[in-house]
């Protein structure tokens, strides 16, 4: 289904509560099977439902679709599960995103995993077995979650498991963030600039309640920034392990300011803008999408760095996010496939935008707001956003915006 979007009539103030955060959830749902706690409450969205079911399954295929974290975070539970036996496929553009570093390392641990295609891709037949720990390394380049994977099931490992992390990796608050959650649940990690050492343990209770996703909020601050209205993100904290809470450092450039209450977060424009905007995203690759057309609608040049492994997302987010602002005739350029730009240089329009999505949540929600520019522009296969925050299209409309199947509006 394909969606048309027009803006709020009015300036626009609205108050969001996003959803639980869906990196935080993944983490928690996998320490819980191999503890004995259950997470009282996770994010409500296709990529925890995959996951959840794929736990609960008894059967010897698992097919998790489209979700990345839960195949990653998969192959390693089911390699370190005496006893499982499984085959874990996905989607066909899961069978194009690389694995080969994880299944690596695992094999070194001792896990017997096979490929049943292409080498160092899904799909994977997995006999799960009690892996041996000691030192190893993991090419941390391409995913963190390649390195949470195997630290999540380190403790169940028959002896300490010391991990060694390449000079380069990438998305480093998340594997803080997964260091952070293991603490939490009572099992000895200790970190240093590149390794991580985990003790044999258990995986206890949480202390504390999932967070709600901060990369979820990175479409309300476009919007704040667009619309120049007022968000209140309902529940949201300063204090996050989430890494995309750097939101709060990097909007004030392109002017959305935060301010804290105990409420939330309150989002407000401010005319005080960068006249560019430089950013390493190497840390927050997730807020890259919602960066970029945020820069382009306030007309902000900008150079996005460290941000290669957007090639092997859901889709190509750099050449996506290229071919699709050339739509709104903005004019962005791939540098050595690891940074995009765009100095300001625009060219005509002559018609009415349809986005095409790629089957990437981000893709729709970050193109979305657009419409305060471009009444009436399309967004193709709504549905995406189930992957992350199914309740976008709803808190929406809640905010003013009209939001109509396109078929019946054209």
């Amino acid at each position: 289904m394909d969606y048309r979007i027009f803006p709020p009539e009015e300036i626009l103030e609205t108050t969001v509560s996003l959803p639980l955060s869906k990196s935080i959830s993944a983490r928690a749902l996998i320490m819980a099977a191999l503890g004995s706690d259950r997470p009282a409450q996770v994010a409500d969205c296709a990529d925890t439902t995959v996951l959840t079911e794929a736990l609960a399954s008894d059967s010897d295929t698992v097919n998790i679709g489209a979700a990345g974290t839960a195949m990653r975070f998969l192959t390693a539970y089911y390699a370190a599960t005496p006893g499982k036996t499984v085959t874990l496929d996905g989607c066909e553009r899961m069978r194009q995103r690389p694995i080969g570093a994880l299944v690596d390392t695992l094999r070194s641990l001792g896990a017997d995993i096979t490929y049943l295609g292409e080498e160092g891709f899904p799909p994977l037949k997995i006999n799960g077995a009690r892996l041996r720990g000691g030192d190893v390394a993991i090419d941390s380049s391409l995913s963190s979650q390649f390195v949470s994977a195997v630290l999540m099931v380190a403790p169940a490992m028959e002896s300490p498991l010391i991990l060694n992390l390449a000079a380069d990796s990438v998305s480093l608050p998340y594997i803080k963030m997964t260091v952070a959650m293991m603490r939490d649940r009572g099992i000895d990690v200790e970190t240093d600039r590149d390794s991580i050492r985990v003790m044999p343990g258990k995986y206890g209770p949480s202390s504390s309640e999932i967070e709600r996703d901060w990369s979820a909020a990175a479409f309300w601050y476009e919007i704040a920034a667009i619309t120049a209205g007022w968000v209140t993100l309902d529940g949201m904290r300063a204090k996050s392990i989430q890494g995309d809470s750097l939101l709060a450092e990097i909007y004030p450039r392109m002017g959305v300011l935060t301010e804290w209450t105990d409420d939330g977060a309150e989002l407000s424009a401010t005319p005080d803008i960068y006249s560019r905007v430089d950013l390493d995203m190497t840390d927050t690759p997730d807020l890259v999408q919602a960066v970029a057309v945020t820069a382009c609608a306030v007309g902000l040049p900008f150079r996005l760095t460290g941000v290669a492994n957007l090639r092997h997302k859901e889709t190509d987010r750099l050449e996506a996010l290229r071919r699709e602002l050339l739509k709104l005739g903005c004019v962005a350029e791939i540098e050595g496939g690891s940074v995009i730009s765009w100095e300001g240089r625009r060219m005509p329009v002559s018609e009415m935008p349809a986005i095409d999505t790629y089957g990437d949540h981000r893709m729709a929600m970050a193109f979305a707001p657009l419409s305060v520019f471009v009444p009436g522009i399309v967004i193709r296969d709504i549905e995406v956003v189930e992957k992350s925050y199914p309740r976008f299209w709803d808190d929406l409309r809640a905010a003013g915006f009209t939001v109509t199947d396109a078929s019946q509006t054209e």
